[in-house]
């Protein structure tokens, strides 16, 4: 037991929420730009999205579809 490694986090909390948070944006940017342009052209978006078939509405559509993505990377 004397060689036993202690545990020491490589992140403090903050820095995982501002890292979590500036995924979040970047995608929820991404995809909400994506769906407009879809949505201009006339594609059934919400068929290509995981998590927002049954979205409301865009902004709705397009968190769920984020938190569905961030959920594979994280």
């Amino acid at each position: 037991m004397q060689n036993t490694p202690i545990r020491v986090e490589d992140r403090a909390p903050a820095q995982e929420s501002q890292a979590f948070w500036t995924i979040f944006l970047l995608a929820f940017s991404f995809l909400f730009v994506l769906v407009v342009l879809a949505r201009l052209a006339g594609v059934h978006w919400r068929e290509y999205l995981p998590g927002a078939e049954d979205a409301k509405g865009i902004p709705q559509g397009v968190q769920a579809a984020v938190y569905t993505f961030m959920s594979h990377i994280i």
